[in-house]
């Protein structure tokens, strides 16, 4: 058959054109090439050179820089051409295969129309991103053309009478709509952008976004077909494989979604609604945040809608494939309608051609994915958009906060917390489930009425099934909220114990008191796993509902169809109903979930209310206040010190005035005042004054101090200054800058200028150590230096690990109160401020520190600058040195002067700070005897670095993966590496479960899946026993549509009968299955959630020492509490989807494959697709999580360390410089959030059109293979209904994955610590053989002793003999570092003794079982260690001793009468870590402790190191007198608590160095101790 373009039929000439050209409908077609051929004659040129792009005038490095107007709407009008085009191509084809010989006319020119629309799209974009608009009239014509052409052919139709019951007149309309619309698009683009017939075209610039070439986010810019499958991600996605994403990759938020800009939004919507009339009203959060963001949540909820209604043509598509798949065949020869010699296919049959409908649903699948997608895209950027303006709009109220607010309690540091940890990400969390509020319902109802249309009133039954079963979900969703709840206060209370058993492991171990401490946290964890039980009960429900919904609900339905039409329904209907119920689940089952948020976000804005409503700081000088001071102010009241009972003449504060300095002042001198306080009554918010009737002056450019007793109110004089506190009556004034030093010129009308102010809690920064010093001001080296000289901070810098560049603060390494104080005073020393205010810089610093800060600091560097100091302080000593001082009173000022007029005037105020002066003196003395505290804090700060680096060297846990990478750079090891998943740390997880759960957890899946698939089979037969029987009665299925068949009715009521008992008991164990896995994984998952926290504990408990030396607090913690926590809530849940989601797919192919086995064809490419999808995808989604938890950390810290430090941040004036770190950081962590989920819709968009593809390919199968016969109905029905379910689950299965593997990563943290190995706690002795009351006389001879602290490490102990006779009192000395705290240890087996041995009575210790030699011998160690709970606890916690027993031991140690005053006596509250007594009392109790137990063998290490003199003489006094029969072996640091020993013992560098009697060394002048004592004396 020859192929001619006109077609060569008998007895036509196709060719002729004598009743006109136009009236040959050839002619008009061949018309039609025209437009297309000439479009891609002219473009293709054009866009091989290329040479567009070469010419764009904007360098610019994205290729996505600038849209020409109408866009989106081009992309949108030229998919729905192409899409027309395949239609009329199509039916094109249909109308040929009726004619006799082949028409090319027919499809020809809808062919080349499609290539011809490609092509135009592919040049649009070309040019468009070249910005050279010129040749886009080529385009201009063709649509010109094209419209023309079309519209001819139109005309021609509707002469010859053809009309839209025709399809082909419908298509040509359709056509020329849309050309005349695009002409009209590409008419706009001239008229704007007026590149073409205007004399001067614009210029346009690109999106100031883009000219930023830190912006990689390219969402708003992209063409539309991009932003729709998020193609613009590819390169980063990909690239993540060869190295991990970093914060550089994904560079800087777009302007649109920056933090800053959408605060300007809320806060303009904020502010508008506050009315002249009625300012002081509160405006609401809601209204601002529907102003500000309503736009885009009304776009998404328009996306939403639509994809939902588009979800709908799945079901009914199903059921028209199914109804019409036999009645093909049949209407293939019934009518023809011919014109212009062709045939013409009628409209009404397009919907009933089982092909067309698999394209059709293949189409509303990608649409509605689509759809969806953008809608979730566009609410979670609405989301991070408003979650940036609220933690804006709360950082501003933070910097405004009222003092007082923060001090009298109304607001917490904890509620800040809250509201910018959780109260945002509720509201944001809301944000992006809201359009489900309203697309919801609609979604329903729509689905009911399909149901109902489709299987009338037994419909109605199983709606109302699930209906009625979603209250059901709301109480257990609530229920899970409630047990939450309760697991996280057990949770705290278990890490709260777990915290101080870390912190107190040593002594645990050296009191053997680890079991018991063991079991204290066991018994919390096992209140937690009881809620947790509960909570794993409910999660199950949840999700046994979910399941079993549509199951009851199919077979409820399907159960009263029965009873009311007597038969079962078709398989067309069966499965659209089948399909709609499933639909019809999920809005149901997130409803209870989004009411909950809404609850939830109603809550959180009325907390956001609150908070923006509460109290500002006064507005003359803009400033608030801080909590720490107030703290401090509030408690001095409490302080009892000797009071200065002295009532003063008003006279005397009247010749304080007239006193003229006494300086001999230059004449400008005399009103030179910085500070003036004019009668002033100041409060803390209360109506009380705290500070009444102050009139002081602060001399420019001098030193003055305030003195007074505890609480007589000098911080809050220094806070009232500063503006902080609330003023009654009265004002403060600052001196105008002098016209030299006018730096800060906008802050002169605020009427003072920055003030250094060190307050006396510090308060650190988490930064470098530089960094909080130089607090934002320019670095000078040389100012540096001296001020880090003038507060001797050096020797701290140089034990840091990095230096100066270590971070400090709450994240960082802990320093020392002293250390942090010093850093406080430099970073006030070294701003550049007239004024200087320091509060009490001397509190936690001892002697030799006070007096270098006080000399070279405050004397030196600061008068030298002539800078204005006012300095609080308690050392009555330094008074000399000040140029004016300032006497406080009960909040009143009692003087003011120079020491000269103090001393003139008010004699008895002088002598009585003379004798306290002296007692100062006296206590200097002693403290110079002792060594001072400053090397204690080193010490130990040395100690946590030598260990930390030792560690750094072993175990950088999660690093050592990446180095390893960083290594080998051929890029195959690299990707294998970060793509793979952590099977082995799965199986550890699931084997940590049990074997049986877990045998019993694959079992009950397996048995589930198939019964569920049973189920559906079976009602596949059932539904098809009918159209067969149908069939024999010769009814076409399209006649007995609507179900009342007769003729075989009797043979259908047998069928039914037969299979519907079966339908019924498949129903009834498929919902007990579900019930029972999801009950299994759950519990599964607590089991194995039990057996790791216990193993972990086990460990560490039962580790050596030396294991908590090198391994950092904080990390031990972590894995008690991160990952302990991911362990027990949220691997779990992963898993059940992921098993979930993998085996519905599975079973899904599974019978897709076997119903139409020639769709193992197509499955083969599309693995590879989701295989190489999902890999990609896991590796750049575990970067971005880990990004994004990385980024959130700063940002809280940062909102918690302002809160603190807020009188700091207002003195200084650095709110501009606070608020802008905020904004970065805030943008830097919702950049990663926004990559993020980004990422995750680039995901879903590829398996949603997978997903889709699956469908189209099932659906194809089917139809083939039904034209040979080889299938019923039924069948087709349910594989298409199955495919359906893969489009919904094949994403789950890579998001889970990827989230299991990131949780595995906890599994694995948890694995890599229970290698750790045990002390070896048998020994070789049983407990028995020794004697009950070992050690009888406490005689220890130690024999040639080797001891180290690692197989690893050198020995710390070489060869020390020595012999200690029962009763001795030993004395042991020596430098730092010499081995005397590793002698201590020894003795308790606690160190690695590799040589030699210790005897204790006759027995080596080293043999003993370790628990029975630690509980036969007592220590005292240097750091007293008390734990929470009971005095009695902490005593004896092992509950045997008597109550006199304990009375005894606390008289001993001077602590009986204190015990007795507290409330309870013996079973008084200790909190954590014994803060409410004080040092010397906790070591008190330690000796107390000592005491209790009756051995006869006391260690006592340092142990007065923290003491004072009073205490430890008092504690000598017990030595001697309680333990007078017992062996006592002190380790000193002040040589003079041992001269009274028996037996000295000098020890260097891990040598027993000098050996005997006190008396007897001394005697060697030049001998070591010796030297000791005099350079102690």
């Amino acid at each position: 058959m020859a192929l001619s373009f006109c077609g060569n039929d008998r007895g036509i000439n196709a060719y002729s054109v004598e009743e006109g050209v136009f009236n040959n409908g050839c002619f008009v077609d061949a018309l039609n090439l025209v437009p297309h051929v000439f479009l891609l004659f002219i473009t293709f040129p054009i866009l091989f050179i290329g040479w567009g792009s070469q010419s764009s005038k904007v360098q610019i490095h994205h290729n996505t820089w600038l849209h020409f107007p109408g866009h989106n709407l081009r992309w949108i009008l030229t998919f729905s051409l192409l899409f027309v085009h395949v239609c009329e191509f199509a039916e094109g084809i249909v109308s040929n295969k009726m004619m006799d010989t082949n028409h090319l006319h027919l499809y020809m020119p809808a062919f080349m129309g499609f290539v011809a629309a490609t092509t135009s799209v592919v040049y649009y974009h070309n040019i468009e991103t070249s910005n050279f608009p010129k040749l886009l009239l080529v385009l201009f014509i063709y649509w010109v053309l094209a419209f023309i052409t079309k519209s001819i052919k139109l005309w021609k139709y509707a002469e010859y009478k053809v009309g839209p019951q025709h399809l082909r007149f419908c298509i040509t309309a359709l056509l020329v709509v849309l050309y005349g619309l695009l002409m009209a698009v590409e008419v706009n683009v001239i008229r704007v952008r007026k590149y073409v017939f205007f004399a001067n075209p614009q210029k346009v610039k690109p999106p100031e976004d883009l000219q930023d070439l830190g912006v990689r986010f390219l969402q708003p810019f992209v063409n539309l077909l991009s932003k729709a499958t998020y193609w613009w991600m590819n390169p980063l996605i990909m690239g993540a494989h060869k190295r991990p994403i970093e914060l550089k990759k994904i560079g800087k938020l777009p302007i649109a979604m920056r933090a800053l800009t959408n605060y300007l939004r809320l806060k303009d919507a904020y502010e508008y609604q506050r009315t002249a009339e009625d300012p002081d009203r509160a405006p609401s959060i809601w209204r601002s945040m529907y102003t500000a963001f309503g736009q885009p949540i009304l776009l998404s909820s328009t996306f939403r809608y639509l994809a939902d209604l588009l979800g709908f043509a799945g079901p009914l598509c199903i059921s028209g494939i199914v109804r019409y798949l036999k009645v093909d065949e049949e209407v293939a020869s019934t009518d023809k309608e011919t014109y212009f010699g062709v045939h013409f296919m009628s409209s009404s049959k397009l919907l009933q051609n089982t092909s067309v409908l698999a394209v059709l649903l293949f189409l509303a699948l990608i649409l509605q994915r689509t759809f969806l997608q953008a809608s979730y895209y566009v609410t979670i950027e609405t989301g991070i958009n408003l979650r940036g303006a609220l933690l804006a709009m709360i950082y501003n109220k933070i910097l405004r906060l009222s003092t007082s607010n923060m001090s009298m309690g109304e607001m917490t540091l904890g509620q800040i917390n809250n509201l910018v940890a959780i109260e945002t990400n509720q509201l944001m969390w809301f944000l992006f489930l809201c359009p489900n509020l309203w697309a919801m319902p609609v979604q329903i109802v729509m689905g009911v009425i399909l149901l109902y249309y489709l299987l009338g009133c037994s419909a109605l039954v199983g709606a109302s099934v699930i209906v009625l079963l979603a209250p059901i979900q709301y109480l257990i969703a609530t229920k899970l909220a409630e047990t939450q709840k309760s697991s996280l206060e057990h949770s705290t209370d278990r890490l709260k114990k777990t915290t101080e058993i870390l912190k107190g492991i040593k002594l645990l171990k050296l009191y053997a008191w680890e079991n018991i401490f063991c079991d204290s946290v066991e018994e919390t964890r096992g209140k937690e796993l009881t809620s947790l039980k509960t909570f794993a009960f409910y999660t199950s429900m949840s999700i046994f509902m979910n399941a079993a919904i549509p199951i009851a609900a199919v077979l409820a339905t399907f159960v009263t169809h029965h009873f009311i039409n007597k038969t079962g329904p078709s398989p067309s209907e069966a499965f659209a109903a089948l399909a709609l119920f499933h639909i019809l689940v999920t809005p149901l089952f997130l409803l209870s979930t989004v009411v909950r948020f809404a609850v939830k976000a109603l809550v959180s804005v009325q907390k956001l209310g609150e908070f923006l409503q509460s109290d500002e700081i006064g507005d003359d000088s803009w400033r608030n206040g801080e909590v720490s001071v107030s703290f401090e102010a509030g408690k001095k009241h409490l302080g009892t010190t000797k009071a200065i009972n002295r009532k003063q003449p008003m006279r005397y504060q009247m010749d304080n005035y007239e006193q003229p300095s006494r300086r001999q002042a230059r004449p400008s001198e005399t009103e030179d005042v910085a500070v003036k306080v004019c009668n002033g009554f100041f409060t803390w918010g209360s109506n009380l004054s705290t500070l009444s009737d102050i009139n002081i002056r602060i001399p420019t450019g001098q030193l003055t101090m305030i003195v007074g007793q505890v609480g007589c109110g000098k911080s809050s004089l220094l806070l009232a200054m500063l503006g902080e506190m609330q003023t009654i009556e009265g004002r403060v004034c600052w001196s105008k800058l002098p016209e030299c030093d006018v730096v800060h010129e906008g802050n002169i009308s605020k009427n003072r200028y920055s003030v250094a102010y060190a307050t006396q809690k510090s308060w650190l920064l988490n930064a470098t150590v530089e960094d909080n010093i130089t607090f934002g001001s320019p670095f000078s080296k040389q100012r540096y230096k001296a001020v880090i000289d003038a507060c001797s901070l050096q020797p701290d810098i140089d034990l840091l690990p990095f230096g100066d560049q270590t971070e400090i603060g709450e994240r960082g390494i802990n320093l020392s109160g002293g250390q942090r104080q010093r850093i406080c005073v430099a970073r006030a020393l070294y701003q550049n401020t007239n004024i200087v205010f320091l509060d009490d810089p001397f509190s936690a610093l001892d002697i030799h520190l006070s007096d270098h800060l006080m000399q070279e600091g405050i004397l030196k560097f600061l008068q030298d600058d002539k800078r204005t100091v006012v300095l609080v302080t308690h050392k009555l000593q330094y008074l000399i040195h000040a140029d004016w001082i300032i006497a406080m009173k009960d909040g009143t000022v009692l003087r003011e002067g120079t020491l000269k007029d103090i001393q003139t005037h008010d004699v008895e105020l002088y002598d009585h700070w003379k004798t306290l002066m002296n007692r100062q003196d006296q206590e200097l003395e002693k403290d110079i005897q002792q060594d001072s505290q400053t090397t204690l804090e080193r010490k130990t700060l040395r100690r946590a670095f030598y260990s930390r680096e030792a560690k750094n060297q072993t175990d950088d846990e999660d690093e050592e993966e990446e180095e390893e990478e960083e290594d080998d750079d051929n890029m195959s090891t690299t990707t294998n590496r970060r793509s793979k998943i952590p099977w082995r740390m799965c199986w550890r997880y699931l084997s940590s479960g049990g074997y049986l759960m877990f045998f019993l957890m694959v079992s009950s899946k397996l048995l589930k899946h198939s019964v569920i698939v049973a189920v559906d089979y079976w009602l596949a037969l059932w539904t098809s026993s009918k159209t067969n029987n149908s069939a024999l009665n010769g009814t076409g299925v399209a006649a007995g549509i609507d179900g009342s068949l007769s003729g075989s009715a009797g043979a259908e009521a047998e069928a039914d009968s037969y299979y519907l008992p079966v339908f019924i008991i498949l129903c009834a164990s498929g919902i007990i299955l579900c019930l029972f896995t999801s009950l299994s994984v759950e519990f599964l998952g607590l089991s194995a959630a039990t057996t790791l926290h216990h193993n972990l504990l086990n460990k560490i408990i039962h580790a050596p020492i030396r294991f908590f030396d090198i391994t950092p607090l904080g990390q031990i913690l972590n894995r008690f509490s991160a990952d302990t926590n991911i362990i027990d809530q949220h691997i779990p849940p992963t898993l059940e989807s992921l098993t979930r989601s993998s085996l519905l797919c599975l079973s899904a192919i599974g019978v897709i494959s076997s119903i139409t086995p020639a769709f193992l064809v197509a499955l083969i490419p599309l693995g590879v697709a989701f295989y190489f999808i999902q890999k990609y995808f896991r590796v750049a989604s575990k970067d971005l999580q880990d990004l994004d938890d990385s980024t959130q950390l700063p940002l809280l810290c940062h909102f918690s360390e302002t809160a603190e430090g807020l009188t700091t941040i207002r003195a200084f004036r650095h709110e501009a410089r606070f608020k802008q770190r905020m904004l970065e950081l805030t943008d830097t962590n919702n950049t990663a959030y926004l990559f993020l989920s980004a990422a995750n819709r680039w995901l879903e968009v590829r398996t949603d059109y997978l997903g889709a593809v699956i469908v189209l390919m099932a659906a194809g199968a089917s139809i083939w293979s039904l034209r040979f016969g080889l299938l019923s109905g039924g069948l087709v029905g349910l594989g298409l209904t199955y495919a359906l379910t893969v489009t919904n689950y094949l994403n789950w299965v890579v998001r889970n994955l990827a989230d299991l593997e990131v949780q595995m990563s906890a599994v694995k943290k948890v694995n890599s610590f229970l290698g750790t190995e045990c002390e070896n706690y048998e020994g070789c002795m049983d407990a028995s053989q020794v004697p009950e009351n070992w050690p009888q006389d406490g005689e220890i001879k130690i024999q040639d002793l080797c001891v180290r602290y690692d197989a690893m490490l050198k020995p710390v102990l070489k060869h020390v003999n020595a012999c200690i006779k029962p009763g001795q009192k030993v004395g042991i000395c020596g430098r730092t570092g010499s081995g005397k705290s590793s002698l201590s240890l020894a003795f308790f087996n606690m160190v690695d003794i590799f040589d030699g041995k210790i005897v204790i009575d006759g027995i080596d210790i080293c043999k003993l079982p370790l628990h029975t030699l630690r509980s036969r011998l007592s220590i005292i160690l240097q750091d007293p260690v008390l734990f929470s709970g009971s005095i009695r606890f902490n005593l004896d916690p092992e509950r045997t001793c008597t109550d006199d027993r304990l009375w005894e031991a606390l008289e001993i140690a001077q602590l009986k009468n204190m015990v007795k005053a507290l409330p309870g006596g013996l079973d008084a509250v200790v909190t954590e870590g014994g803060e409410n007594f004080s040092v010397g009392q906790r070591q008190l109790f330690c000796l107390a402790r000592a005491f209790v137990r009756k051995s006869s063998i006391l260690i006592m290490d340092e142990a007065t190191a923290s003491i004072d003199m009073a205490t430890e003489n008092i504690l000598q006094k017990v030595v001697m007198t309680a333990f007078a029969d017992r062996t006592v072996v002190t380790i000193a640091h002040r040589v003079h608590t041992i001269l009274t020993a028996d037996l000295v013992i000098v020890m260097k560098r891990g040598n027993i160095l000098e050996y005997d009697k006190p008396e007897t060394l001394l005697e060697q002048e030049d001998g070591v101790f010796a030297s000791f004592v005099k350079a102690d004396m």
